[in-house]
């Protein structure tokens, strides 16, 4: 398994592959997305015209099997931001960590953890970030697509440094596998100190 950093001009190659992953990855719960090709480039565009954005990649005999993305909370959009704000805590401090997705025969190998330090070094050599995040939805425990013996990743967020704040929620709206609209959800951020 081969894991890349990639910055700059060297993440638009790789948009048609993360586009992909993000689309079979995020149909599984939580997620529950149903995307499109056309949402996908809309929002990818976005993260590739960053100078500050770093794509993670992982690949098996030179096939991508998963992607990582981060890039400085400012960058991102006000309904990511704005929690922020509200608790007195500084934006620009802030390194936002985007999708980690993996094909989930590639998963258990140590892809995950490769892919959380890889962010972390590329948002310490950014110099100027105190904390690292990442927010994940938020489901009822009883929701009727919840897989029998779904483990949340929780425990493997906390093996990595990162603690839930409940102060910080945000929402977002997508199209999901069971609606025929976006539905709104909320989805809380994880925190971790890059001090």
């Amino acid at each position: 398994m081969a894991i890349e950093t990639l910055t700059g001009a060297a993440i638009r190659p790789h948009l048609p592959a993360l586009a992909r992953l993000r689309i079979g990855v995020f149909r599984d719960w939580p997620y529950l997305y149903d995307g499109s090709e056309a949402a996908e480039a809309r929002y990818l565009e976005h993260f590739a015209a960053s100078p500050h954005a770093a794509l993670v990649v992982a690949r098996r005999g030179g096939e991508i099997v998963g992607c990582s993305t981060c890039q400085p909370l400012v960058e991102q959009s006000d309904n990511l931001v704005a929690p922020w704000r509200a608790a007195g805590i500084e934006p620009q401090r802030v390194f936002y960590f985007g999708e980690s997705v993996l094909l989930a025969a590639h998963r258990g190998q140590g892809i995950g953890v490769a892919f959380f330090a890889a962010r972390e070094a590329h948002a310490r050599g950014a110099g100027r970030y105190d904390i690292a995040t990442f927010c994940a939805v938020e489901r009822p425990e009883k929701h009727r697509l919840r897989p029998a013996g779904y483990v949340p990743l929780d425990g493997f967020w906390n093996r990595r440094g990162y603690a839930r704040r409940a102060d910080l929620v945000c929402r977002m709206a997508w199209k999901q596998v069971d609606s025929d609209a976006e539905v709104e959800n909320q989805l809380v951020f994880w925190t971790k100190s890059l001090r």
